[in-house]
């Protein structure tokens, strides 16, 4: 029996270069994001891709609260230092797990009662893994160095 939590991330992983594709096409024409808009297309396409490919390892319970602190800072850190305003590296967060929500919905992964009661916990899991990146980004974000 495939769990629930198998299926989205196979869903996620198989999907990753369109949910990149989509993610980038939003970005790049989103009126709070418009540092996306003009750096460089093939560099933005390579980061929302690894977010998406690698959803797996990230929501895996092996991955630990400061694995996801140690590289969101980083990567807070490095936003910055590119010239990107923090409410658009937060957005474009935002706009990344929602493309995940579109591709589920659009693939009616939870269709039956049974299977959206078995989802609840997963949600919760893909609500903690971006909590936890937006807080660390901005914290990475906000650090002095």
């Amino acid at each position: 029996m495939e769990y629930i939590s198998d299926k989205f991330v196979k869903l996620v992983e198989r999907n990753a270069h369109q949910l990149a594709d989509n993610w980038l096409q939003n970005v790049r024409k989103h009126p709070t994001t418009p540092t996306y808009h003009t750096f460089d297309e093939k560099v933005l396409h390579r980061r929302a891709f690894l977010v998406y490919s690698q959803l797996g390892k990230w929501m895996s319970r092996d991955t630990t609260k400061e694995q996801i602190e140690k590289f969101y800072v980083s990567l807070g850190k490095e936003r910055r230092k590119e010239g990107f305003a923090l409410s658009e590296v937060l957005q474009a967060l935002i706009i990344t797990r929602r493309h995940i929500w579109f591709k589920v919905q659009a693939e009616g992964l939870f269709d039956s009662a049974l299977e959206l009661h078995s989802a609840i916990e997963l949600i919760n899991r893909v609500i903690l893994f971006f909590d936890r990146a937006l807080f660390y980004t901005a914290v990475g974000y906000e650090t002095d160095e």
